[in-house]
């Protein structure tokens, strides 16, 4: 499927996974990535990919359906890889909707909120984010989280707070809206509208990473919201580690498709550079950077691809997610470091491709739990003690 994939992990899919990703790719290809460097360096979202990438209907494939096959996991995280490859902006503002803020839906609706509101997200009639990062609690969200709910007489709540970092809130329908309860002090979650009484939403400007993603803080004041948007099986932090641990799998994924991207990007360039009078891609320091950067690439995809069917077959464990999320992270990191190495000069303008990578492998390397906070996780399964503050 990938020039990248050494050791065949794909070969796992099926004939109709491997359509599906095929025509992913074409799409990738020829629709997205030609308005990537431009919008990337203006900080703005090129429109004109929004439509080609919900036409696929990636959530519920044809492909699939006309094969009779079932959505595994496995495809959901191969399709993560895909997008990651082509660019981090374009598979995390995909994400907004079929990761985060579907997995908050079907983790934490009621069944009948899950059937009524899940077929929506599918075909975009309904689209949201996920907004529970706050302005000053991010990595202490659990104990920290500051947004405020208060039960009105008449079974309302009031929305008090802010948000911050939201991707994709500016053309969200809802907000998915976790807040802690004044009552009880449990965190809940409120599907508020966007353009409710009360919310503002302010673009975050001057960013380093993720510049096609566009970004928002967002302020609620005494914002009204019924009882009947409210998610019914969110009711404590326990109920939001649950949605965290199946994104943080999605991100590993990610972070793996980002090094292939970045790898296959640097490959193409060092084929095709001559200095000393013959191609770079001769030279024994060149090719050490890539092989490690396709060692990096490999035992990410490998620890991904384990994790997914260690899930699909029902073990999810903290741990399990933090680590593959910590781990190919951190691999991310040092692969783009090495792509842009072995471009040169030319690795720090956009023309290559590998500055865009590198570039927007920081914002992967925070967010969805930094590596000191998934380090803690791992550390805590690992002895039996937490060392959290």
């Amino acid at each position: 499927m990938t020039p990248s994939d050494l050791y065949g992990f794909a070969e796992r899919l099926t004939e109709a996974e491997r359509s599906v990703l095929s025509e992913l790719v074409t799409v990738l290809d020829e629709q997205v990535k030609p308005h990537l460097n431009e919008h990337w360096d203006a900080a703005t979202f090129p429109e004109e990919i929004r439509q080609p990438l919900r036409d696929l209907k990636l959530m519920d494939p044809p492909a699939l359906k006309a094969a009779g096959e079932p959505i595994r996991d496995l495809l959901t995280g191969f399709r993560n890889f895909e997008l990651a490859r082509t660019d981090l902006n374009v598979c995390t503002y995909f994400n907004a909707q079929a990761g985060l803020f579907r997995t908050a839906v079907r983790l934490g609706g009621s069944a009948e909120q899950v059937a009524e509101l899940d077929p929506k997200i599918v075909d975009y009639s309904l689209t949201g984010v996920f907004a529970l990062t706050e302005p000053d609690h991010g990595s202490d969200v659990a104990g920290g989280l500051a947004t405020s709910a208060r039960r009105q007489q008449d079974g309302s709540w009031l929305i008090n707070g802010a948000k911050r970092w939201i991707g994709g809130a500016f053309e969200s329908d809802v907000l998915a809206t976790f807040a802690r309860d004044e009552e009880d002090g449990e965190v809940k979650c409120f599907l508020v509208p966007r353009k409710a009484e009360g919310v503002q939403l302010e673009l975050i400007r001057n960013k380093a990473s993720l510049r096609i993603m566009q970004n928002a803080h967002i302020t609620y004041t005494d914002v009204r919201v019924d009882e009947a948007d409210r998610l019914q099986g969110i009711n404590s932090f326990k109920d939001v580690s649950r949605c965290l641990r199946s994104m943080r799998s999605d991100v590993a994924w990610m972070a793996t498709g980002a090094q292939a991207g970045a790898f296959e990007a640097a490959l193409r360039y060092v084929r095709s550079r001559e200095q000393f009078g013959r191609p770079i891609a001769g030279f024994q320091l060149v090719q050490e950077k890539l092989a490690t950067m396709l060692g990096n690439l490999t035992a990410s995809l490998g620890m991904v691809v384990q994790l997914t069917e260690q899930q699909a077959a029902g073990t999810y464990r903290d741990e399990n997610s933090a680590l593959a999320k910590m781990f190919t992270a951190l691999r991310l990191r040092e692969t783009v470091a090495l792509a842009r190495e072995v471009c040169g000069g030319n690795g720090i303008t956009l023309d290559t491709d590998v500055a865009r990578f590198h570039a927007d492998a920081e914002a992967v390397y925070s967010y969805e739990g930094t590596h000191e906070i998934n380090a803690l996780i791992v550390g805590r399964a690992v002895t039996g003690v937490g060392a959290f503050v």
